[in-house]
Parts: structure tokens; C-alpha cells; sequence
């Protein structure tokens, strides 16, 4: 089984910047079509959060109006930049959305690894929290299949990152807890997530915690403790999780068009 992760896209209308700088719209289509030329091609497809940037309707219908070229299974998650209201609204036929208690949450049953997505979202603020609510929801997920191979999908990492600025916007709730919950469950493999525009991987919960990079701009890589809040250029790239033989191996994958491949 192969999940493609793509977080963090911040999608704005055309002709719009994010920061003055990144048109995002722009950088979406060839991550789709990155997907799309993929062999074997993904099972499916989670959006881990960030999906627009400003959380308005007319982004996304954009969103909207890109994901159709993409022939693939797609799951939607929010993140701290989303509005649960819009994207419920522009997605329509994305029946799990609805979630429970208010929050999009929801279980992925349909393939060999069972996915649980988890809403961090906390309204009008940078950080994200896991309340008593989102955590009971997700042990009572666990307690239905606990002998199942699962991953955990998220937005906010529940772990420090060494970057100082989106610490300060991490998880600020709920990750102790968390943490306490997935290691009480051995069948959790992953625990999927964005936010932070790279790729880092940590031991957490006992299992492996991992960030996805963006299909757009990175969070610049600066573990100084009072480095400024930038972001870089850098190669855009996903993530892509493939489940065999009861293992997830995850391949950072570069968006773009390079050289090669070439014999060795």
C-alpha cells in the first residue's frame, strides 16, 4: 500500500502571493502531476492541513477546482490557516469531513494500514491542541482495532522542533497525554503530520513521528534559539509512505523536473 502525504500548500487565488513572495497556486499542479506519474500509483492521497492560506471560500474553490486532475483518493485534514466551515462547505462530497464533536476527525478503513486523522486546529491561533475530547475520540478509534496496523494523521507535530518560532506555535495541548495513549497501542506504526514545511522524523509515543515538507516554500532550517521566523525556497517535495510486509518505510520525494535517471 503507498499513501502520498502533501501538506502545507496555502493555497491562494491566482495572482496572489503569500508573504509577497510565494505564488502558491502556482506550485500545486506539479505536485499533482508528480502523483500522477508515479509507478505504481499511491492508494491515496491525505492533505495534511494548511490547505489555503487565508481560510477563505474563494480559496477554496481553487483548492477545489486543482484536485480535480487528481485521479486518486483524496483525504482532507485542516490546519491553523484553514476554516472549518469553508473547506466542510467547498467539499460538499467529502462526507467525512462532517467529523464529530465539531472537529474534522475521522477513520480510513478501506486499506491495508487503517488511518486516524486527528483535528489540532485551534481557531484563530498559530498553535494547535489536542482537548480531552479529540484524545478520548481517538482511544475509542484505537479500542475498536487494536490488533490493526494504524497511522496517525495530524497537523501540528507533537513534538519540539528545535525551531524556535514554530515551537511557539506547536502543539501547546494534549501531547503528553498523546504520547501516553499511543504507547499503550503497539499496532500504531506512524504518527503523520505538517506544519513545520520539512522533513524530520522522531521517536515519539513508541513509534516514529514524522513532518512533511511543502509543495511550495520550507520553513528555513535555523535551530538557533532566537533565529527569526523565515522561510526559503528550497526544492518543494511530499512524502510518501509505503506499507509492505508489516513495515512503513517513507521516501521524501522531490517535486520538479531533474535530470535522469541515469544507469549506474
Amino acid at each position: 500500500m503507498l499513501i502520498a502525504q502533501i501538506s502545507d500548500l496555502h493555497v491562494l487565488p491566482p495572482g496572489e502571493k503569500a508573504y509577497g513572495v510565494v505564488a502558491t497556486d502556482t506550485f500545486l499542479p506539479p505536485a499533482l502531476a508528480r502523483l500522477a506519474r508515479m509507478r505504481p500509483r499511491p492508494d491515496c492521497v491525505f492533505l495534511t492541513g494548511d490547505l489555503v492560506d487565508l481560510g477563505r471560500a474563494a480559496e477554496y474553490r481553487h483548492l477545489r477546482g486543482m484536485l480535480r486532475a487528481l485521479d486518486l483518493p483524496c483525504y482532507l485534514m485542516p490546519g491553523n490557516h484553514d476554516d472549518r466551515a469553508r473547506l466542510i462547505a467547498a467539499f460538499p462530497d467529502h462526507a467525512y469531513l462532517a467529523g464529530e464533536g465539531g472537529y474534522i476527525q475521522y477513520a480510513v478503513d478501506d486499506y491495508a494500514l487503517r488511518v486516524l486523522a486527528l483535528d489540532t486546529v485551534v481557531p484563530g491561533h498559530g498553535h494547535g491542541a489536542l482537548c480531552p475530547a479529540r484524545l478520548d475520540w481517538l482511544e475509542r478509534r484505537l479500542a475498536e482495532q487494536p490488533d490493526r496496523p494504524t497511522a496517525v494523521a495530524m497537523h501540528h507535530p507533537p513534538f519540539r522542533t528545535g525551531i524556535a518560532h514554530m515551537d511557539e506555535i506547536g502543539l501547546l495541548e494534549g501531547a503528553p497525554r498523546l504520547e501516553s495513549i499511543l504507547r499503550s497501542y503497539d499496532n500504531v506504526v506512524r504518527v503523520m503530520c505538517g506544519h513545520v514545511h520539512r522533513t524530520m522524523f522522531r521517536s515519539f509515543g513508541g513509534t516514529v513521528a514524522s513532518t512533511c515538507p511543502s509543495p511550495a516554500h520550507q520553513v528555513t532550517l535555523d535551530l538557533l534559539p532566537d533565529a527569526p521566523a523565515t522561510f526559503t525556497m528550497e526544492p518543494p517535495g511530499l512524502h510518501l509512505h509505503a506499507w509492505e510486509d508489516g513495515e512503513l518505510v517513507t521516501h521524501h520525494v522531490a517535486i520538479g523536473d531533474y535530470e535522469g535517471p541515469y544507469p549506474f
